[in-house]
């Protein structure tokens, strides 16, 4: 192999270095609305005005980000995104829990413990993958205020936990239609029950799509703003409408590095969670992709 790298022709070296330079330039033009963002979010007033989106901090300050956590004012409270960010992580903790659990155990069932008619209990969970969430609105509105969740942690968890489950299952059961049956078959055999055949077998090798699971819905509730806005109080907002507050607030001189520092407050679990776990993201769907 690496005689053949080394016999690699020059015409074939020039095309690999056109493609890295391609790929680089393409991550730079992705990635410079964040470093707009994070730049803006550490420059003076002054500066922004005076000076040009990518230019440097000549005098770099963190009061904006004091400020945009503690002090900015979201409509007619002037105490930050803190609140609303602690608000989105005690709605995503338990909703990612609850739809990846459930998630694995109909993917499981739906694999290990076919029964008449799981095809098609599968295909009405696919399809609610593709539902649009507008047109549940007022459905939804309406049983969360027959259950009593309306405008609720609770209700937002309940919410995401059911749009999720579809997601979780369709992850879930292809990743086990790649184990094979044998080992259910044969834990039946030794007397072994479903939670148990879980916990022992299906459990331990689930690591990759566990990590797909968590990571997908901690993404997609983290940054949902249509079911924070539709379902949620003053006091009980996520940090996404938050920040839309934040940014829609006039008290006179536009801040736009409180704006920038609070949008990156906002992003930053997201950004966390990709940076730590994006290669296992990846390993995580091509898992199951292959049987046997």
């Amino acid at each position: 192999m690496d005689n053949v790298i080394r016999r690699r022709t020059p015409a074939a070296r020039l095309a690999r270095a056109l493609l890295l330079t391609v790929l680089i330039l393409a991550a730079l033009f992705y990635l410079m609305p964040l470093v707009v963002m994070l730049l803006t979010s550490v420059k003076p007033l002054e500066e922004i005005r005076a000076g040009s989106l990518l230019a440097l901090p000549m005098n770099p300050t963190f009061s904006p980000w004091v400020k945009a956590w503690g002090e900015a004012c979201t409509g007619m409270r002037c105490d930050g995104v803190s609140v609303y960010f602690f608000n989105s992580i005690a709605i995503v903790i338990p909703a990612v829990l609850i739809s990846t659990t459930v998630g694995a155990l109909n993917g499981y069932a739906l694999t290990k413990w076919r029964f008449k008619g799981s095809e098609l209990v599968f295909a009405l969970m696919l399809f609610g993958c593709f539902i649009p969430f507008q047109v549940v609105l007022l459905p939804m509105a309406q049983t969360l205020g027959w259950l009593g969740l309306a405008s609720s942690r609770a209700g937002l968890v309940l919410v995401h936990v059911i749009f999720g489950i579809a997601f979780t299952t369709l992850f879930f059961r292809n990743f086990y239609v790649a184990i094979p049956n044998e080992l259910v078959s044969a834990a039946k055999l030794d007397g072994a029950g479903f939670f148990r055949i879980f916990w022992r077998i299906l459990l331990p090798v689930s690591a990759p799509i566990i990590v797909v699971s968590v990571i997908w819905q901690f993404t997609q509730i983290w940054n949902d703003f249509l079911f924070g806005v539709a379902f949620s109080a003053h006091d009980t907002q996520p940090v996404t409408v938050a920040l839309n507050n934040l940014v829609n607030t006039s008290t006179g001189v536009r801040e736009y590095n409180v704006d920038m520092a609070a949008a990156m407050i906002a992003a930053l679990p997201t950004l966390v969670v990709y940076v730590l776990a994006g290669k296992y993201f990846v390993r995580g769907l091509t898992a199951g992709s292959v049987k046997g």
